[in-house]
């Protein structure tokens, strides 16, 4: 029913913009020039106060009743059930609420049934009232702003002021999350070391990554909490994806901008770019079931021991993924290159392989300098393709055989995040190192992202 009523608060301001519209004609008598602002802006006035004020009070009514409505349910069962624990009583109000919508619940009875009444009931009440309200707000505000239209009425004026505050208010969410996000990890990671007794360089330079073995009252060991595996294996890892997928990607974007005809671009550009298209969980079990298995022969017939979860698997498929953004990025940047750039080098006699190598890609270097620092930045943060490929614990080499990193199973930080939060340990243990992990790749990034933005800049203060 609430989709129901949003359709047609949506299909309300549609006619309300058609009818003030028509209003402001009217009005003028067919002659526009007499209007202050034209008859669109009357009608888009009017549809983004019907849609303000019909949503607004939808949203508000639906989210104030609801919280309502739950109150009346939680003390239904609190009644009933007044020596349960709150996760049992939770687990009631959420089996009454499958059985109220027709669903399989875990357990059914007569409390149950008796709460997955009250549940219909004021999910209906609550679906009338929110209708109700809504359809009147949104009725209201056409007729208030059908009454508005006249000669000297600027509506243009307060529809672009109504969407620059719509704007700003959409910039302004993007800000407090990105704030409310860093907050969150600093107050984790603050969390993390006064559990380890602010020893800064036992995370940062251990080499045991073990934070919940013996874990006890939340308390964490320092020995235990070395996050140098976990570097190694993302670096690792990092770095062979981009030796897959900057010479190949580079290569293609020369190819593409410099050598191929029209033709061949136009179905060979897209075909490349269709890789990022590809979820990185198509790629992991690409990795695990066929390149892992393919390295591991290979080495065995080498007399190499390879080890079915490797860094060398996760690092190759992780490079072609990345193939594209290194292609499409570098062939933007080499496109840019003026042209005039080029013809001096011809004029001058030399070829196009000299003219790319000795010019374009000079030019363009900035350009490409940046993509592949973005390219980094999403290696370092993949983990679908590691945690199917490339193993999870956090083991390091021996100082003799380091030599064996590649093809050793590795674990990075984002596989550490994701098996510390989907662990059964508890959330407030397990999410102090799972967030300092977190915190540590988003200044990684962070820095990556911002020398390939001034990178970027430099080379559009350039050719722009």
């Amino acid at each position: 029913m609430l989709p129901l009523i949003l359709l047609a608060i949506v299909l309300l301001s549609l006619i309300a913009y058609v009818q003030c519209r028509q209003r402001a004609v009217a009005v003028a008598d067919g002659r526009l020039a007499r209007l202050h602002s034209r008859p669109s802006y009357h009608g888009l006035y009017s549809l983004l106060w019907v849609l303000m004020a019909g949503i607004g009070v939808f949203a508000t009514v639906n989210i104030g009743l609801s919280n309502l409505f739950n109150g009346f349910l939680v003390a239904e069962i609190r009644a009933a059930l007044p020596d349960a624990e709150p996760i049992e009583q939770a687990l009631v109000l959420s089996d009454a609420i499958k059985l109220a919508a027709g669903r399989v619940a875990s357990a059914d009875d007569a409390l149950r049934r008796a709460v997955a009444e009250s549940v219909s009931t004021y999910t209906l009440w609550r679906e009338v009232l929110v209708g109700v309200l809504g359809l009147l707000a949104a009725s209201a505000a056409f007729w208030l702003t059908f009454k508005t239209v006249s000669l000297g009425f600027r509506a243009r004026n307060r529809s672009e002021r109504i969407l620059r505050s719509a704007l700003w208010i959409a910039a302004g969410i993007a800000i407090l999350t990105t704030i409310g996000i860093v907050l969150s990890l600093i107050g984790e990671t603050l969390v993390f070391f006064s559990r380890i007794g602010w020893e800064v360089d036992a995370f940062l330079f251990g080499t045991n990554w073990s934070p919940l073995a013996g874990v006890s009252a939340g308390a964490l060991e320092p020995d235990k909490v070395g996050a140098v595996p976990l570097f190694v294996g993302t670096l690792t890892i990092t770095v062979i994806a981009m030796l897959v997928a900057v010479p190949i990607g580079l290569f293609a974007a020369i190819y593409l901008a410099d050598f191929a005809s029209k033709r061949t671009r136009s179905w060979a550009k897209p075909l490349l770019e269709i890789l990022a298209g590809v979820p990185t969980v198509v790629y992991g079990y690409f990795a695990a079931i066929t390149v892992a298995p393919a390295l591991r022969d290979a080495g065995a017939y080498f007399g190499l021991g390879i080890a079915s979860e490797s860094a060398l698997a996760a690092g190759v498929v992780m490079g072609i993924m990345i193939i594209p953004f290194i292609s499409s990025l570098s062939d933007d940047v080499i496109n840019a290159v003026p042209q005039s750039l080029r013809d001096g080098s011809y004029g001058l006699g030399a070829t196009k392989a000299e003219t790319v190598r000795r010019v374009v890609l000079p030019a363009a270097l900035p350009g490409i300098v940046s993509a592949v620092l973005l390219g980094t930045s999403r290696a370092i943060g993949e983990t679908m393709i590691v945690v199917m490929a490339a193993g999870q614990s956090g083991n390091l080499p021996d100082a003799e055989e380091f030599y064996r990193l590649p093809i050793e199973a590795l674990t990075t930080v984002t596989v550490q995040i994701v098996m510390l939060i989907t662990g059964d340990t508890e959330a407030d243990v397990a999410a102090a190192p799972a967030f300092t992990l977190g915190f540590t790749l988003f200044c990684v990034t962070l820095v990556l992202n911002v020398v390939a933005l001034r990178v970027v800049r430099r080379y559009r203060e350039m050719y722009d």
